[in-house]
C-alpha cells in the first residue's frame, strides 16, 4: 500500500504538471496525471488545450508497456470526467484500461461530474482515494471552481500605487497623455504574464479615456484576454486602441446591444447593480475570469459589492504627494513578493 507521503509526492507532481496548461485549458480545468507501478512513474500528462485530450489519457498514452496498467496506481489532482464533451468520459477510459485504483485530490464542482466519475469508478471495482492535498487541488482550479460554485467569473483587481499611496496625478482628458508610470519594467512584464493566464480583462471609461490601453499581451507569450470596458453614455472615441478591430472588445453601456466589426456593444441596466449584472453576462458566456485593470472608481465598486476573490497591488518607491488615492483593503493581511525596488501585496477574499 502506498504511503501517504508517496501519495502526496505523486500528486504534487499532478499539480506541476497541471500548472503547464494554465492559460490554454479554459473552460476546461487545469489537469495533471500520472501512473505508478511499484513506486515508479512509468507515465505521466496533463490537458494541454481546450478541446484537446484530457491528462488521463495522455497519461496512459505515454505508458510504454500498457501490460502494466492492470497492476499500477493513476493520480489525478481533479475527478475524472463522467459525461461526454469535446472528449469521451475519462472515467470510462480508466475502466477499460483496467487500471485497478485511481487516486484524486479533489472532487469536480461542474454538476456535470460532481462525484459521478468517483461513483462510475468504485462501481466497476476500481479502488479510490480522495482528498490527497485537496486545497492546493483546489487552489489550482480556483477560477473552476469560482465559476461552478459562485455562479460567476472569478475576480481578479490589480493596481499599482505609489509609497504614499495614491494610483495617479490628477489628469484631465486633454492632460498627460501617458501613463504615470509607478512600478518598474519587471513588474510590467509580469502584468502581461498574469494577463494570459486570465480569459478577460476590464477596465472602466476613465482608465481607458487617459491611458488609452491596448489590453492585450504583449511582453510574454500566450493568449490575450478578452477586452472589455465599462463605458455607460458611449462616450469613448473610435480612435482608441480598444476599437483597433485587432481583437475582440466588449463594451458595456446602457443605450445599445450590436455588433461592429469586432467591437460587441452590450447593454446593461446601469440603476441596480451593474457589476453583478455584468459578471452574470461572463458566466452565462462561460468566462471563468476577469482581471480588472482599472482606475479607483471601477476597483472601489467591485470592493464595496464584496464582488471580489483576489487583489494583487504593485506599491512602487516613488511619491506623488497628491492625486488620485488607490483603494484601501482592511482587514485582510496579504502576502508579499519583492521585486527589485517595487513590493506586491496579495490579498485573499476569504
Amino acid at each position: 500500500m502506498t504511503s501517504g507521503v508517496l501519495q502526496e509526492t505523486y500528486m504534487k507532481r499532478c499539480l506541476d504538471l497541471a500548472a503547464l496548461g494554465l492559460g490554454h485549458t479554459a473552460s476546461n480545468p487545469l489537469v495533471g496525471s500520472v501512473i505508478v507501478h511499484n513506486d515508479r512513474i512509468i507515465g505521466e500528462g496533463f490537458h494541454h488545450v481546450y478541446g484537446g485530450p484530457h491528462a488521463e489519457v495522455n497519461a496512459v498514452d505515454a505508458v510504454a508497456d500498457k501490460s502494466l496498467l492492470s497492476v499500477s496506481t493513476l493520480y489525478v489532482n481533479l475527478e475524472p470526467c463522467s459525461h461526454s464533451g469535446k472528449t469521451p468520459p475519462c472515467a470510462d477510459m480508466i475502466i477499460r484500461t483496467g487500471i485497478p485504483e485511481v487516486v484524486i485530490g479533489t472532487s469536480d464542482p461542474n454538476p456535470l461530474v460532481s462525484g459521478n466519475g468517483i461513483r462510475k469508478l468504485e462501481q466497476s471495482g476500481v479502488k479510490v482515494t480522495t482528498g490527497v492535498l485537496q486545497d492546493q487541488c483546489r487552489d489550482l482550479n480556483k477560477r473552476f471552481f469560482t465559476y461552478h460554485t459562485k455562479k460567476r467569473p472569478m475576480v481578479i483587481l490589480k493596481w499599482a500605487q505609489t509609497s504614499d499611496g495614491f494610483m495617479d496625478v490628477l489628469r484631465e482628458n486633454a492632460g498627460v497623455p501617458e501613463p504615470n508610470w509607478i512600478s518598474n519594467e519587471i513588474s510590467r512584464i509580469l502584468v502581461h504574464k498574469w494577463r494570459s493566464e486570465e480569459q478577460s480583462i476590464l477596465v472602466g471609461t476613465r482608465t481607458a479615456l487617459l491611458d488609452n490601453p491596448r489590453l492585450n499581451v504583449r511582453q510574454w507569450s500566450g493568449n490575450s484576454p478578452v477586452r472589455m470596458v465599462l463605458d455607460r453614455n458611449l462616450r469613448l472615441p473610435a480612435t482608441l486602441n480598444l476599437f483597433d478591430n485587432s481583437m475582440p472588445t466588449l463594451v458595456f453601456n446602457a443605450l445599445k446591444d450590436s455588433q461592429e466589426g469586432l467591437t460587441q456593444y452590450v447593454r446593461l441596466d446601469f440603476t441596480g447593480s451593474v457589476l453583478g449584472e455584468l459578471l452574470r453576462y461572463l458566466y452565462d458566456k462561460g468566462l471563468q475570469s476577469v482581471f480588472v485593470e482599472g482606475g479607483q472608481k471601477l476597483l472601489n465598486s467591485f470592493l464595496d459589492e464584496n464582488l471580489w476573490d483576489e487583489a494583487r497591488v504593485f506599491t512602487g518607491p516613488g511619491m506623488f504627494g497628491a492625486g488620485i488615492s488607490a483603494p484601501v483593503i482592511r482587514h485582510i493581511t496579504p502576502a508579499k513578493h519583492r521585486i527589485r525596488e517595487d513590493v506586491v501585496f496579495f490579498y485573499h477574499n476569504q
